[in-house]
């Protein structure tokens, strides 16, 4: 039998010799196509750069966006501050007829009873207008269950009606939009 000397040519490369074969493989690529590196290379730059001027864009339309809302808030507060202050006057201004009533019959100096009392019940209706329109409801709870909410109740007293019911109303009470501006002092009927 013949030997057959291996010569370099002929061995069997190994792994690292691959390695290093593909490096060398890869330089000599890129030294004879050096072109189209460089335009993946500025293509790649120019993608960068629209995404930079798109991130930029996000931004400022984030920054518009944050200074809108705070436009936004502050508005509101001036409209809940206005819209309080204009209530006010509103109410104000439904009194002011009262005031001149009074002062009308105080400036009043006949003495004629019939007609002072003439005068104070225009002005009491007057003033329930002026509730009215301010939305103030006066409560007037006579025979209703006594409603520690409604009702501050001074004393309980023998009485043919239910237990906890309301008796007699010393002071009435006021609501505005369903809240207690006063509550209605009230005698209570007693437990029998």
């Amino acid at each position: 039998m013949e030997e057959q000397k291996q010569t370099p040519s002929t061995q069997t490369p190994t792994p690292a010799g691959d390695e290093a074969a593909n490096a060398a493989n890869a330089a000599n690529a890129s030294q004879e196509t050096g072109a189209p590196e460089t335009a993946a290379v500025d293509e790649v730059a120019a993608q960068l750069a629209a995404l930079e001027a798109k991130a930029r864009e996000h931004y400022d339309l984030y920054m518009r966006a944050v200074a809108e809302g705070e436009n936004i808030r502050r508005r509101a507060q001036d409209d809940v501050a206005k819209a309080h202050k204009f209530a006010i006057e509103n109410f104000a201004d439904n009194l002011l007829p009262v005031m001149d009533s009074l002062k009308a019959a105080l400036a009043d100096g006949s003495g004629d009873i019939a007609k002072l009392r003439e005068g104070v019940e225009l002005t009491a209706r007057q003033l329930a207008a002026a509730f009215e329109r301010g939305k103030i409801v006066e409560l007037n709870p006579v025979g209703e269950k006594f409603d520690p909410h409604r009702h501050q109740a001074i004393s309980m007293v023998p009485a043919e009606q239910e237990p906890n019911t309301v008796v007699t109303v010393l002071q009435r009470g006021y609501t505005i939009a369903d809240r207690v501006l006063r509550p209605a002092l009230v005698t209570v009927a007693a437990p029998k």
